[in-house]
């Protein structure tokens, strides 16, 4: 049992002698010297060649312009095929297409713009399988009332990461440098449900993140307790004059000694 092999052809002499050809076709769609050197050629196929030349276009650095030529059977006259340009290796491409979900970006919502969320949406689950504690149950089976979908646990899951992992968490600067954490501070407006143990609310106006969701470890120096005590004061060293001195009266005492008096004896 023989082995079939594929029958290569060989490259029509016609078709690669036809360089000036490929490079007026170049020259056609690319701008005045942006054509450069040849930089070869490929065999297509019967009587057809592509030749390749270097695009000295500064915006298009790696790329290279393809012509592709060919001849009927039994004819002389080479034609152009096709022209177009072509990326090399190196060259600068665009990144991958990507559906405009994945490309989203926080931020990217203007005024106005709708952003539809898939029914298969794995951050959200159905209404009826909320179970908060503080959720009105009562209220979701209600016809009109309940909400078609809620968070779901990997919904939970992955705003708690990004929550504590952003800015308003505890690995910030401001957060280091605060005298104590958002969970001790009076502004501090707990979160409802499973999430009250991580993340709440700052309720200070005078404060960064006023409205905003805060971690509970995340701290700034608005704290309710960042009290500024007074400086101590300083007691004055007394000041003793050991040098100076003051005249004192002689008060008389209580016997007067220019008086005589029998004292009995002599």
């Amino acid at each position: 049992m023989s082995r079939t092999r594929a029958r290569v052809s060989a490259p029509d002499q016609a078709c690669v002698a036809a360089v000036d050809l490929a490079r007026a076709a170049a020259e056609e769609l690319a701008r005045p010297g942006e054509p450069g050197e040849h930089l070869g050629y490929e065999s297509e196929g019967d009587r057809i060649v592509t030749h390749y030349f270097a695009c000295l276009d500064r915006a298009y650095r790696g790329w290279r312009w393809a012509v592709t030529v060919t001849r009927a059977s039994r004819a002389k006259k080479v034609t152009v095929s096709e022209a177009v340009l072509l990326p090399g290796t190196g060259a600068l491409l665009a990144p991958e297409w990507l559906p405009w979900s994945e490309r989203l970006r926080p931020g990217d919502l203007g005024v106005g713009d709708l952003l539809p969320t898939a029914d298969d949406d794995d951050r959200l689950a159905p209404g009826f399988t909320e179970t908060d504690e503080e959720a009105d149950h009562q209220a979701v089976f209600e016809y009109g009332l309940g909400r078609a979908r809620v968070l779901s646990a990997i919904g939970k899951d992955r705003a708690a990461r990004r929550w504590h992992a952003g800015e308003h968490g505890p690995h910030t600067p401001i957060a280091h440098a605060a005298p104590a954490q958002c969970s001790t501070c009076g502004f501090y407006w707990l979160l409802a449900g499973g999430l009250r143990h991580m993340f709440g609310v700052c309720a200070n106006e005078y404060a960064p993140d006023d409205g905003k969701v805060v971690a509970a470890d995340h701290g700034c120096g608005a704290h309710s307790e960042a009290a500024v005590l007074p400086p101590p004061v300083e007691q004055a060293i007394p000041i003793l004059d050991d040098l100076g001195y003051d005249l004192m009266e002689e008060e008389a005492g209580s016997v007067d000694e220019s008086a005589s008096e029998e004292l009995g004896h002599s």
